[in-house]
């Protein structure tokens, strides 16, 4: 597959390409061109060329594309999941549901098109004023390899229904599905040039994006150091920024919750995508009353999730995306067995097996006794780790939910109305859910605090980040 640039699949001006490996087998998926500076540079001019045009389209008519190409992806929905599911090892299950989401993100923004509109002001002695709310012009995106998919929807759907155009680069281990659904959105009548997809490394596409002066905003999603760094380069050119960064998403279970369902969503919220995903519950807190019984209802279902292929049937956790990334994993663990920093209750291993052999598979994991300064709690952990630590009761569960640097999101599990309004104000997170976790709707801003990051995506709060706020004052 080639980059998509001013609306039709290119090669990089390098000529070179990189492998997209299937993480549960190691098999090559497809080939893809290793993009560079001069790349980027095509990508601008292109995205530049076609702003004047899609800027004075209609908002109604930008909607009509969207909408086409919102649907294109529900008719092509089996064939796109597999793709996803090759590239980056979900089961089939979450990468529909992951198309289904970057679908409605589109159809939502579509809704939004009639609220673009500016507001008129009485100002006494000075005749009549308003503001106008213009397209800022080429935007950019920079997505992570999680819910690719997912997260290209957070980024387009926005930028294009407000009259922008777009440069997006894809993570280099799952560029297919992207450069997949930049296609539809060619088939759906999206002029070309108004989205255009660059594939190929960060140290040199991501830093070329960040540095460029002709890109007037870029969203980035992905962990806080690289976040940090595209913050550095960025601000050379006075870019407008949004950051979502890592999370280490504390879950608060309270004596009186509804166990099963707070089992559940320790399940879910933890193992989903085998448990890469930035709001993925990351660290588990129970109340001592509760703590062994609810201990042992989640083993229990721990052990019984079936490992492996995401293109096979039944299979609750696929492989970690990389053996970087797996790396990553069993060298945290093995670190917190060596300084006797936790007790693994189950899993902690890479599963026997010819059907393991090949790819990032590792079995989902629980730990208890787990240290207060041990990196499992206060490091963003990629991957199916589970720690679960004692509370006396929720003011101490707040004070140790709060004492890391991330603030992405958090939860709390209680039927007690105190207890609810307590946690809401006093959990450091741009995203506090109840008796829930994990979900994320289009309708609703999403981002963090501290370290996870700045400004939101999602929302009324994402379209009006890519809108510049013009004043008018008129005296006639």
């Amino acid at each position: 597959m080639k980059m998509w640039i001013n609306g039709k699949f290119e090669d990089s001006c390098s000529s070179e390409f990189f492998e997209v490996l299937n993480p549960a087998t190691g098999e090559i998926v497809d080939t893809v061109p290793r993009g560079g500076r001069e790349d980027v540079e095509a990508a601008v001019d292109a995205a530049a060329g076609a702003a004047g045009a899609w800027a004075a389209t209609s908002p109604r008519n930008r909607a009509e594309v969207l909408h086409r190409a919102g649907g294109l992806v529900r008719e092509w929905l089996d064939e796109l999941a597999v793709l996803l599911t090759s590239e980056q090892g979900k089961p089939l299950a979450e990468a529909k549901n992951e198309l289904l989401g970057f679908s409605g993100i589109l159809e939502y923004y579509c809704g939004l098109a009639s609220t673009l509109k500016g507001d008129f002001i009485q100002v006494p002695g000075n005749g009549y004023s308003f503001t106008l709310k213009n397209p800022l012009g080429v935007c950019a995106a920079i997505i992570p390899w999680n819910m690719p998919a997912l997260i290209m929807g957070w980024k387009v759907g926005p930028a294009l229904i407000s009259g922008n155009t777009l440069v997006l680069k894809p993570a280099s281990s799952t560029p297919l599905i992207n450069l997949s659904l930049a296609a539809l959105f060619g088939d759906a009548g999206l002029p070309p040039g108004v989205l255009n997809v660059v594939p190929g490394p960060g140290p040199v596409v991501g830093e070329a994006i960040a540095k460029h002066p002709g890109i007037k905003r870029l969203s980035f999603t992905g962990d806080t150091g690289t976040g940090k760094r595209v913050a550095s380069l960025s601000a050379s050119s006075l870019k407008r920024l949004t950051l979502e960064l890592g999370g280490s998403d504390p879950m608060i279970v309270c004596e009186d919750a509804d166990l099963e369902a707070a089992v559940d969503g320790a399940l879910r919220g933890r193992f989903y995508n085998c448990g890469q995903t930035c709001t993925a519950v990351k660290r588990l807190y129970l109340q001592e009353k509760i703590a062994d019984e609810f201990t042992a209802k989640l083993q229990k279902r721990v052990e019984g999730l079936r490992i492996g292929n995401g293109l096979s049937e039944g299979v609750d956790l696929g492989p970690l995306n990389s053996g970087k990334q797996r790396a990553c994993v069993l060298n945290l663990l093995e670190e917190v067995r060596a300084k006797e920093e936790g007790t693994v209750l189950t899993g902690g291993r890479v599963p026997e097996g010819v059907e393991y052999a090949a790819g990032n598979f590792f079995e989902p994991t629980l730990i208890t006794d787990v240290v207060p300064d041990s990196r499992l709690l206060r490091e963003e952990v990629f991957g199916p780790l589970l720690p679960i630590l004692r509370v006396r009761d929720l003011e101490e569960a707040i004070g140790e939910a709060n004492r890391t640097k991330y603030g992405l999101g958090a939860s709390v599990w209680t039927k007690d109305i105190d207890r609810i309004r307590a946690a809401c104000e006093g959990l450091e997170a741009g995203t506090v859910w109840v008796n829930q976790h994990l979900k994320v709707a289009p309708e609703l801003p999403f981002g963090g605090m501290k370290e996870s990051g700045f400004g939101r995506e999602n929302g009324g709060d994402a379209l009006s980040e890519y809108l510049e706020s013009k004043t008018v004052m008129v005296k006639t």
